[in-house]
């Protein structure tokens, strides 16, 4: 099975909850660019400030920045399994993170596309509600919790996060065509590129994964 991995496809195309199974099942570290940078926000570090103006606008943080931060990061997961699950995000940072990687010792072994229509993109995010508290993920209709507008677990309100509302997300979805679906040929023409149909039920999206890691 492949260790070094990145999942690649636009948001709400179900990378978290496949690497979340990948990670309970086969050990694998789950490296996301978005947890991480969202962490930064709320201890209002430096980094945190900067990406937030980006985030608010739905445009990506510049390249410079999240290279630097991410190389960072990353150094302590080389010698693991670890999965990419939000990062690179453009073919300039591919570049880099590749040239990086290969002086590691540790170049990219694999990458699964998930391939999912717009449409089912804006039903997944604009219907998505997380909890304040403890960040559990809830759907109005596929997913409800089991009182209205609170949290199964803990209880808490469950909100919709700035970057789930429409506006947002439609301009979160121009950036990902103009920007990180060219990452599908880059990978593509490094042999590495594996597809993965997203529209289909969790199981056999999950199933497909692993298959693909282990081509």
């Amino acid at each position: 099975m492949k260790r070094r991995v990145v999942l690649l496809g636009p948001p709400a195309s179900g990378k978290g909850t496949v690497a979340s199974q990948l990670k309970s099942d086969f050990g694998f570290s789950h490296v996301s660019s978005g947890h991480w940078l969202r962490r930064e926000i709320e201890l209002g570090t430096e980094i945190g400030r900067q990406v937030q103006v980006f985030l608010d606008k739905g445009e990506l943080a510049p390249d410079e920045l999240v290279l630097e931060f991410m190389e960072h990061r990353l150094q302590a997961e080389l010698a693991e399994a670890f999965l990419l699950d939000g990062f690179p995000r453009t073919v300039a940072q591919a570049k880099a993170l590749d040239e990086w990687l290969v002086a590691q010792g540790a170049p990219i072994e694999a990458v699964i596309f998930y391939e999912c229509p717009e449409s089912l993109i804006l039903d997944r995010v604009t219907g998505r509600r997380t909890c304040a508290r403890c960040e559990r993920i809830y759907h109005v209709r596929n997913r409800p919790p089991q009182t209205p507008g609170r949290c199964d677990l803990c209880g808490a309100a469950l909100i919709q996060r700035e970057d789930d509302t429409e506006p947002v997300l439609r301009q979160r979805l121009k950036v990902y065509v103009q920007q990180t679906e060219p990452l599908v040929d880059y990978y593509r023409e490094q042999g590495k590129l594996k597809v993965v149909d997203a529209t289909l039920p969790s199981g056999q999206i999950y199933a497909a994964s692993i298959e693909a890691l282990k081509q």
